[in-house]
């Protein structure tokens, strides 16, 4: 009787994962809503808010961080950053490895979910190469940035302003600590270089980045790695150039800039949207036509196993060849010349769906709750889901409810539709096949 009643409650690794991450958001709530953490009282739900958006590594904020925070609270934004990013689970699994622990079958299956790979094997090794090279790419940003911050803020101003963007870009987390971003940094080479460096390596997925490491040629890649880079590449460059067409004559950003700020700023602007939400313009100026675009870049977000979020860059391209292959009457998805398996075509299709359904829900309930326009709605919403931080200007005008809404996407971005999905639900096995049925479609 007394086991019956006392009996523990067994969790799945997408449960273990969203609790472990709901618990870390408490936390640094309760740290951020101290009075030693601000320059003045702010409250709880703007705790709550930046504690996920630090978490989650997006980088919207309902109150200006770099006034708002003492040095206390700005490194529980840093730390929340640098744990989001590189994922709780890994630091769990190095700590554990320092203690000289093993590590057993249920911890390898937590890693396997936290840092998305298809099995558990080398996920260890996997989570202790990407704390070294992350600590390694990270003092290199903070020595590049140091060149040009410390002469003109002093040694350890500028030692820590470079530390904390350094932290923020290479975990694609858009938390800045100037008000206007990075704004005044527009035709800056060196910040506009090194802040997009780490938000690229950051953003194309630690396994990408090992496996040039140990293959060190292209045709040796495996097919994730070719796609993430073919891709990276090309979605870059579109995102750049249009950018630069679309803004050219809007006095409002790029109109007032010279031609070699003109280029920087629409270069800067291309790489962020996708991962994270640092800006050198006015977001809330831009046309029309460069806000859809970056809607549609935050959507499809980072790589894989990365410090970004959004669907994904590979199961957008998985999606976009289904498509053309079906409209080319081709039973099967080809991509360099290698067949993508139905489960990953199909899990691809329900990652799609279920973030469409959550985004235009949050959507419709926003309408009902702020008073703004729709384009600033949605582009908050993405923004949130994509874990990107960028944002027209809308955050700190956001209602208790709406911030209530944004946190949960927020939230939702950074775990993925579907490990929170599976984190509610009980998915079931069939053993029974069912006679085929046509349903008329299209």
């Amino acid at each position: 009787m007394k086991r019956a009643m006392y009996k523990p409650i067994k969790l799945t690794p997408p449960q273990f994962l969203a609790l472990i991450f709901l618990s870390l958001v408490m936390v640094g709530g309760i740290l951020l809503k101290l009075p030693i953490a601000t320059e003045h009282e702010i409250s709880w739900i703007d705790a709550f808010f930046i504690s996920t958006s630090a978490a989650t590594v997006t980088g919207l904020a309902s109150v200006d961080p770099g006034s708002t925070f003492t040095l206390f609270g700005e490194i529980v934004i840093m730390f929340l950053i640098q744990v989001g990013g590189l994922g709780v689970m890994t630091f769990a699994v190095l700590v554990v490895i320092m203690m000289g622990k093993k590590i057993g079958i249920k911890q390898r299956l937590l890693m396997q979910e936290a840092l998305n790979q298809p099995s558990i094997g080398g996920v260890i090794r996997l989570a202790r190469n990407i704390f070294i090279f992350s600590f390694l790419t990270e003092l290199i940003g903070v020595i590049l940035l140091s060149i040009r911050w410390v002469p003109e803020m002093g040694l350890g101003k500028g030692i820590y302003y470079s530390l904390f963007h350094t932290i923020a870009a290479f975990n694609n987390a858009g938390f800045a600590l100037w008000p206007d971003n990075l704004s005044q940094f527009v035709g800056d080479p060196l910040v506009n270089l090194v802040i997009t460096f780490l938000i690229m390596i950051g953003g194309i997925g630690f396994t990408v980045i090992f496996d040039l490491y140990y293959q060190r040629r292209f045709k040796k890649l495996s097919l994730h790695s070719k796609v993430m880079l073919i891709s990276t590449l090309i979605v870059n460059m579109i995102a750049i150039v249009s950018i630069f067409l679309f803004e050219y004559h809007n006095p409002n950003t790029l109109g007032k800039l010279t031609m070699s700020e003109k280029m920087w700023a629409a270069y800067f602007q291309g790489i962020t949207p996708r991962t994270a939400g640092f800006n050198t313009i006015d977001i809330g100026a831009l046309e029309q036509p460069t806000l859809m675009l970056i809607v549609l870049l935050m959507f499809v977000g980072a790589g894989s196993a990365s410090t970004g979020g959004g669907i994904k860059l590979t199961t957008f391209i998985v999606i976009i060849f289904a498509v053309m292959n079906f409209l080319k009457g081709k039973e099967e998805t080809v991509i360099l010349k290698r067949t993508i398996r139905n489960t990953t075509i199909l899990r691809s299709l329900a990652i799609l769906s279920v973030s469409v359904l959550f985004i235009f829900i949050a959507t419709m309930l926003l309408t009902l709750t702020e008073e703004a326009g729709l384009m600033p709605i949605l582009f908050e919403v993405v923004s949130a889901f994509g874990t990107v931080g960028l944002s027209m200007n809308f955050t700190p005008h956001l209602s208790f409810a709406g911030k209530v809404i944004i946190i949960f996407i927020m939230f939702l971005g950074k775990m993925g539709p579907l490990t929170l999905v599976y984190s509610i639900s009980k998915p079931e096995k069939m053993n029974i096949r069912y006679p085929e049925g046509d349903v008329i479609t299209g």
